[in-house]
């Protein structure tokens, strides 16, 4: 009976223990939870870290291939006005109706890609990436037509006929430039997404130092005059392109995520548009609402001052616009990720970090546009009518600054959580519905000019950013996250499924 007893004392007091353990276990859970759940410093300066170690180089990137165009349109603006004019127009209009369309349906790879990487789905990625390819190139098809006729169109529309044929024959030579950059783009988001920085930063800056000799060389050297270019254009993407393809193809850091090409390809393109159609659009409205008031300020009185001032300030956003598209481009890649991961404190604290980098960087930015708003408008002119009238424009100029670098990142969130459907319906309200009427009525009715016409657009932009930042707040990210690993494995099955069929 003692040893019974005895027995069943042990018995009870191991089982007393294991409660507790247990309780203590879990209790220790619950507080490394709330630990995890709770911001702290040095979560935070991690994040940012992460944050500015993703968005310095895509600055770079990004700025880099800009000026691709940019040095070619000054170049070829010394041959004289006709050429500039048409250069630019050339180049304006394949940006509206090519380059950005293809830009923003490569950056649904954003979505796909970026939470694929997130769940480890790695071969996904590649097979992602050439599926992107494919897609594009079938894209480009329907706008070479448009492309090819932009002579016929822009007569149509009202240009002189003299500088609607030069454009149409710069046009024509960009045409490779376009089949290029449907490959470079989808390359682009595949190193993005995984962080791979520096092969990207280098092609573009060493594509970007040939272009400069090159454009020259064959603009002076060869007789070509202006089309040489846009053959340099051409011949600077697709070197690009050939850098970052071999680098994909042999490089050991791509090994995971480099897929063989099989008829696999295809079974993605429905996901593909699914979520390349929506990010298109939402950057196409943007886009095409500011070149639109550009239009606009040709039916003003003094169509020439306006139109030249209004161009200044459009270059003067869309050159800056490519820091906050680098740290939205760096926000969507984190939060992408944790989502994929199954972590979403990590990609609210994403948001938060990006969110605090734009505003330090918006700040610096715009006070010192600001404050150089008496003499920045002599880069672009030497005509003291279009520095004074760039100086009165500058404080709004600088307001655009900030606009941009918060929806730059706010976008950038979109993409990341796949909602770029939301994203059409706040630009197409803010810009077609709010900023656009407002830019009319100012400029026309109370009869402000070219000022009222910016004044416009930014009432637009203040709306869209109002809109994301409502969006951003309300989101649920646990949901999400559950959301999106749910979509990438069903997805994974029904690969699977294709496969065994």
């Amino acid at each position: 009976m003692g040893e019974e007893r005895s027995t069943m004392e042990e018995t009870l007091l191991a089982k007393v223990q294991i409660d507790s353990k247990t309780e203590n276990d879990e209790e220790e859970e619950e507080e490394e939870q709330r630990n995890k759940r709770s911001i702290n410093w040095d979560i935070y300066i991690k994040e940012l870290k992460r944050i500015c170690h993703i968005s310095g180089p895509m600055v770079a990137v990004v700025l880099s291939q800009y000026l691709l165009q940019v040095v070619s349109t000054m170049i070829v603006g010394h041959l004289g006005e006709l050429y500039l004019s048409s250069a630019a127009l050339s180049i304006s209009f394949t940006g509206v109706t090519g380059f950005s369309f293809l830009m923003g349906m490569a950056s649904g790879l954003e979505t796909t890609c970026g939470q694929a990487y997130g769940a480890k789905q790695y071969q996904r990625i590649g097979m992602q990436t050439y599926t992107a390819i494919f897609s594009l190139i079938l894209v480009c098809i329907p706008l070479s037509f448009i492309l090819i006729n932009i002579e016929n169109i822009l007569v149509f529309t009202g240009q002189d006929p003299l500088i609607a044929h030069e454009a149409g024959r710069f046009t024509i030579w960009l045409l490779p430039a376009i089949f290029a950059y449907a490959i470079l783009q989808p390359l682009v988001r595949y190193f993005q997404i995984q962080s791979l920085l520096f092969p990207m930063l280098l092609s573009s800056c060493v594509t970007l130092g040939i272009h400069v000799p090159l454009c020259w060389a064959l603009v002076f050297k060869t007789g070509l005059g202006n089309v040489g270019g846009a053959i340099s254009m051409s011949i600077s993407i697709w070197l690009n392109v050939i850098f970052l393809g071999l680098y994909m193809r042999f490089s050991s850091a791509c090994a995971k995520t480099r897929a063989p090409i099989s008829m696999e390809l295809f079974h993605g393109i429905w996901e593909f548009f699914r979520f390349a159609i929506p990010s298109a659009v939402m950057i196409c409205l943007e886009w095409w609402s500011y070149e639109l008031i550009v239009l606009l300020s040709g039916l003003l009185p003094n169509p020439q001052l306006e139109t030249s001032v209004l161009s200044v300030c459009l270059n003067t956003i869309a050159t800056l616009y490519t820091i906050p598209f680098g740290i939205g481009a760096a926000a969507s890649t984190r939060v992408s990720n944790e989502l994929g991961a199954g972590n979403p404190f990590e990609a609210r604290v994403a948001v938060l970090a990006a969110m605090s980098l734009a505003l330090m960087e918006t700040s610096i930015v715009s006070s010192t546009l600001f404050a150089c708003r008496h003499v920045y408008g002599y880069v672009f002119s030497n005509d003291k009518e279009v520095v004074d009238y760039v100086t009165v424009l500058a404080p709004l100029v600088s307001l655009s600054v900030i606009l941009d670098s918060v929806q730059g990142v706010l976008a950038g969130v979109a993409r990341g959580c796949g909602w770029q459907h939301l994203g059409v319906y706040v630009n197409l309200g803010a810009f077609y519905l709010c900023g656009i009427p407002a830019a009319a009525a100012l400029a026309f009715w109370v009869q402000v000019g070219g000022k009222g016409l910016w004044i416009g657009i930014q009432v637009g932009a203040f709306v869209q950013c109002v809109l994301l930042s409502i969006i951003t707040c309300c989101i649920n990210w646990e949901q999400l996250a559950v959301k999106a690993r749910q979509r990438l494995f069903d997805a994974q099955l029904s690969g699977e499924n294709n496969r065994l069929v």
